[in-house]
């Protein structure tokens, strides 16, 4: 088990105020003063075509990590299929539970239920950079598969690799806590993860977004098609 991680968001900061509202500007800054645009409002609306070709793709019961204000755990309930969120900030948490999806606010190296056993697993909008270290955060989520299980993460749509210090601005002065962060193109992404013992089962672009399937090398796949499988109460209390 690794060592939990960090806060670094509280429910008053730019973040939040931008979960709150439904829009941005919100940007990444790091300290030489460069800025990422961040797409709030994408991420507050209804789950998209790009994020429904990964949706689609998810078997039996799925942790999103990362989970923001939970467009995606609500679009795989509207689908059938049994999901959780987790994330440590507590607006993004109250948003996904009033949008209908399950939550917990936590950081995904804390103990989480179902470590072992979920099916499937999303690393989107980012979320590769969670921690600042790509390598661990990929341990971390071999951890929490089950041994046929399958990754479901996107990589920048730049080929870049890069670990940096950054903080949550609103580009008017307001700015949250320093945390470290990562940015993996998809050349950079298959790399870490095929070091991490992790194999490339499918990849694929759905407009500017690049995705990739990833699954323990060597394993065997799951056969079920999408929504199949152990039910999310089954997966959180079964041994």
């Amino acid at each position: 088990m690794s060592a939990p991680a960090l806060a670094w968001c509280t429910e008053q900061d730019p973040y939040a105020d931008a979960l709150r509202a439904g829009r941005g500007p919100l940007f990444l800054r790091r300290p030489d003063g460069w800025l990422l645009p961040l797409e709030v409002e994408r991420w507050c609306a209804r789950a998209d075509r790009a994020d429904m070709s990964v949706l689609r793709r998810c078997t039996g019961a799925v942790l999103d990590i990362g989970c923001g204000p939970g467009r995606l755990v609500a679009a795989l309930s509207g689908l059938g299929v049994p999901a959780l969120g987790v994330d440590t900030s507590p607006a993004a948490i109250s948003r996904t539970r009033g949008a209908g999806g399950a939550a917990l606010q936590r950081s995904v190296f804390d103990p989480l239920p179902g470590e072992g056993r979920w099916q499937s697993a999303l690393l989107l909008d980012g979320n590769i950079g969670i921690g600042g270290d790509p390598s661990r955060l990929l341990e971390r989520i071999r951890e929490l598969l089950a041994p046929d299980g399958l990754l479901f993460a996107e990589a920048s749509s730049d080929e870049v690799e890069e670990r940096s210090e950054v903080r949550l601005c609103d580009g008017t002065g307001g700015q949250g806590p320093a945390f470290l962060w990562a940015r993996l193109g998809r050349e950079a992404l298959r790399e870490q993860a095929e070091a991490a013992g992790w194999s490339v089962v499918e990849e694929w672009r759905c407009g500017e977004r690049p995705f990739m399937a990833l699954g323990r090398a060597g394993a065997a796949r799951p056969s079920w098609r999408p929504g199949s499988g152990s039910g999310l109460s089954a997966v959180l209390t079964s041994r």
